[in-house]
């Protein structure tokens, strides 16, 4: 096993990791969604509170919880990832950047990391065990079918 790199030539270890990835970033996204929903006039005023025209808010459902989706099945993932991490680096800037109180303060962080986690998977994509993966295999023996 090569321990500074133990994902090289180990394709069901790599695969696994980003399938994984994918469930971690991904249920936050549907899970919030999803709470938008069933508090949506709670949550309107949140945002009204904070300078956001809760018009936005059937947008904001609409990213969270289909973009969730995306992610957790490997579907368009690249582009929902750049998505999702635009959204969270301005979820911190407008609700979590009173850091003079600690939990808003870690929120704060905890939606930078996220980004950075969007950010990664969009750099390297889903992984073979992706909706992605299947549409690829199909259209190369497609080609190779002609």
């Amino acid at each position: 096993m090569n321990f500074i790199n133990p994902f090289a030539n180990n394709t069901q270890l790599s695969d696994l990791s980003a399938l994984l990835g994918r469930i971690g970033l991904s249920m936050i996204f549907i899970l919030a969604g999803v709470n938008k929903i069933q508090q949506y006039e709670g949550t309107a005023q949140y945002m009204a509170s904070a300078g956001v025209p809760s018009a936005l808010l059937p947008l904001v459902i609409l990213l969270e919880a289909l973009g969730g989706l995306f992610i957790l099945v490997g579907f368009m993932s690249r582009l929902t990832a750049l998505a999702l991490a635009v959204f969270c680096v301005l979820s911190a800037v407008l609700f979590h950047a009173n850091f003079g109180d600690q939990m808003q303060s870690i929120m704060f962080m905890k939606n930078i990391a996220i980004a950075g986690g969007f950010l990664m998977l969009a750099v390297h994509g889903a992984g073979n065990w992706s909706i992605e993966r299947i549409i690829c295999n199909k259209m190369a023996a497609n080609k190779q079918a002609d």
